[in-house]
């Protein structure tokens, strides 16, 4: 049996952009993700150790969110593949990153981009 995961509106204050004052000023980002694997005996054993830890998940994401990037695709593919490192249990990973009020000219509330794996 399979069970998701989600962490929902995550939020962080990062510096990635294609712009030089985006990358020194920074911006308000939010992190989605949706995590799937199999169920294994975490809940008849009630071990947190066999888990998808959510609690190390958000460190992952947090860590990754601080490493400065051009595109918002780069964060969430290198938030996916730390979480594929960290835990090699994960069957599918569904990412998206939404940078708020993104510097377009015009009123806008966020950009985003979802990959999944």
């Amino acid at each position: 049996m399979d069970y998701t995961i989600r962490l929902e509106r995550m939020e962080f204050r990062a510096f990635h952009g294609c712009y030089e004052l985006e990358r020194k000023v920074g911006n308000r980002f939010t992190v989605d993700l949706e995590i799937t694997t199999g169920l294994g005996v975490v809940a008849a054993e009630d071990d947190v150790t066999k888990a998808v830890n959510y609690l190390e998940v958000y460190a992952i994401v947090r860590e990754q969110m601080q490493v400065t990037q051009h595109t918002i695709e780069r964060v969430a593919a290198n938030i996916i593949g730390a979480l594929r490192t960290a835990f090699p249990q994960i069957g599918r990973v569904r990412c998206t990153v939404a940078k708020l009020a993104p510097p377009l000219g015009g009123k806008l509330r966020s950009v985003s981009v979802t990959l999944e794996q």
